[in-house]
């Protein structure tokens, strides 16, 4: 006699796990991959590794005491220049960064050699075009960091594409029976609450650094969540079973 089919993970066919744990490994990988591009990008705006309050102030506020080429070659950007070719391009921008000087001083042949393999009008998205000296010029002001058209951007990307990933870890989730509702409720909630949090922050810390506070508390509890519903969903499809028998209907609100 075949026996009762009930509606939780453990209970699931094997293909049907096959198909959330595909889901599930390749997603904790992007995040994991996310992760490390924030280290690389955000988590170096203060010139030293790790993301800290001041990361996100510089990169959504800005570092107002100098330009934003002064401060990405401190930052993120430190690593593609010799010391020798940060000092001169950085004497050149407190020297007001005129075009003459830029074409004779040898700045340009740093930029040529340095910069322009990536900054190109090939490279699309927010990266400048440094073969436009206008928008070397543009960033060789004081930096205000993001720019309006740049958070507007980004914002509707991770809102778009964050939420759909929650979704359907949230989809997988829920059918853990193991977890009380109240908490269920919660944990599939809490991504799509501080992802709101997280994207208001970004604009809020524009105006106010104090805001950048809430990047970070938005980012992390994301992350928490995502780890909480990951672990319950791969234990109670995988290790749960070998336990015992699940016959509870995880989808009734009892």
């Amino acid at each position: 006699m075949a026996r009762n089919h009930n509606l939780n993970l453990a209970s699931q066919g094997t293909s049907l796990k096959a198909l959330f744990t595909g889901y599930l490994v390749v997603v904790a990988v992007g995040y994991l991959m996310a992760i490390v591009q924030i280290q690389l990008t955000h988590g170096l705006a203060d010139g030293k590794y790790g993301l800290s309050v001041d990361d996100i102030v510089y990169s959504y506020y800005g570092n107002r005491t100098n330009s934003l080429l002064e401060n990405k070659l401190h930052g993120s950007m430190k690593p593609m220049a010799t010391d020798d070719e940060r000092e001169k391009i950085i004497s050149w921008v407190h020297a007001g960064a005129t075009e003459e000087a830029y074409e004779n001083d040898g700045i340009r042949q740093i930029f040529d050699a340095k910069c322009i393999i990536c900054h190109n009008a090939e490279a699309g998205g927010a990266v400048p075009d440094y073969s436009d000296f206008k928008q070397i010029k543009e960033r060789a002001v004081v930096d205000t960091g993001a720019s309006i058209a740049s958070l507007a951007r980004v914002s509707h990307i991770h809102l778009f594409g964050i939420a759909f990933i929650f979704m359907f870890v949230g989809l997988i989730f829920s059918l853990a029976a193991g977890v009380p509702k109240p908490l269920k409720v919660i944990v599939i909630s809490m991504p799509y609450i501080f992802l709101l949090i997280d994207i208001s922050a970004w604009w809020l810390t524009k105006l106010h650094p104090n805001f950048a506070w809430f990047v970070i508390i938005g980012g992390g509890a994301m992350a928490l969540s995502f780890a909480f519903m990951w672990v319950v969903s791969m234990y109670e499809m995988w290790i749960l079973p070998r336990i015992r028998e699940d016959n509870r209907d995880a989808l009734l609100d009892e």
